[in-house]
Parts: structure tokens; C-alpha cells; sequence
């Protein structure tokens, strides 16, 4: 078969990538440890840090506008969204869940950039400290993965 999947471990190489974190401060303590498992395993694939820029936004509806101008001014292989959105007693935790992945999806789509969504959408507090580190560090390998077979593909 032409074109057969060189495999994980050959996507799973971060040395000539530059990514953007974007970090809502909403639930800061748990998306600090979000962002810190995320950028640990950056650097342990081979991101560079100084090719890891990482900024925040106020909440998980801010990241997308923000992926949106990282999009534009592509100057990175891939994107990460980390946030936090615990369900409350009203419908706003639908609301945000929602329109934050869906906004986050469509920057991905409109700009064909990789984007790892690590926006936790949890029913209490502690099931997002039992994902935080864990979801971090996939949505780095998933940023990576995808940044190199996207340009395998192109």
C-alpha cells in the first residue's frame, strides 16, 4: 500500500514544531495544571521552548478569538485550547461548552490548523483535578501528531 502510515512514534516528534497554548484563567488552579503537564510533555517530544508560546484569555469563550488570531498569523504548526468548564446549577454550562468547541473546531477548520481541545467540560471539581494533568499532556501529543500529519499529507 503507497503512502502507509509511517506510525505514532514518527508523528510524535515535536523538534522542528512551534505551538501556541492558548489557557483560560477561569478555574485557574486546575488549568495551570493543565498547562503544566501540557508543556512538560511539549518539551519531552522535542518542542523547543522558545518555540512554545503560551498565553491566557478570561474564560473557555475567549480562547477561540484568540486561536483565531494565532490562526492568521501563521506562525505555528499547531494550536492548543486549555480550559476548564465545571456544570453549575443553570444552563450556562451548556452554553459554554458548546460555543467553546464549536468555535474552537471552526478556527481548525477555517484556517486548517491543528487544534487540540483541552477544554474540560466536568460535572464537579473533582473530576477535572482527576483529568487536568493526563488531558494536558494528550493535548500536546495530539498538537504534535497532528501538526507533523498534516504536513505529511500536504
Amino acid at each position: 500500500m503507497q503512502g502507509a502510515d509511517k506510525g505514532q512514534s514518527t508523528r510524535l516528534d515535536g523538534s522542528d514544531l512551534h505551538v501556541a497554548i492558548v489557557q483560560a484563567r477561569f478555574n485557574a488552579e486546575l488549568t495551570d495544571r493543565l498547562a503544566q503537564s501540557c508543556i512538560a510533555e511539549l518539551q519531552r517530544l522535542g518542542v523547543e521552548q522558545r518555540h512554545i508560546r503560551h498565553i491566557s484569555v478570561p474564560g473557555a469563550l475567549e480562547v477561540p478569538v484568540a486561536l483565531q488570531a494565532l490562526a492568521e498569523a501563521d506562525e505555528h504548526d499547531a494550536l492548543i485550547a486549555l480550559g476548564c468548564i465545571i456544570r453549575g446549577e443553570t444552563y450556562h454550562f451548556e452554553l459554554v461548552a458548546n460555543e467553546s468547541g464549536a468555535g474552537v473546531t471552526r478556527v481548525s477548520l477555517d484556517h486548517g490548523v491543528p487544534i487540540a481541545n483541552a477544554i474540560l467540560t466536568v460535572e464537579n471539581e473533582a473530576q477535572a483535578w482527576a483529568r487536568a494533568e493526563d488531558k494536558g499532556a494528550d493535548a500536546a501529543r495530539v498538537a504534535v501528531e497532528m501538526a507533523n500529519l498534516l504536513e505529511e499529507l500536504s
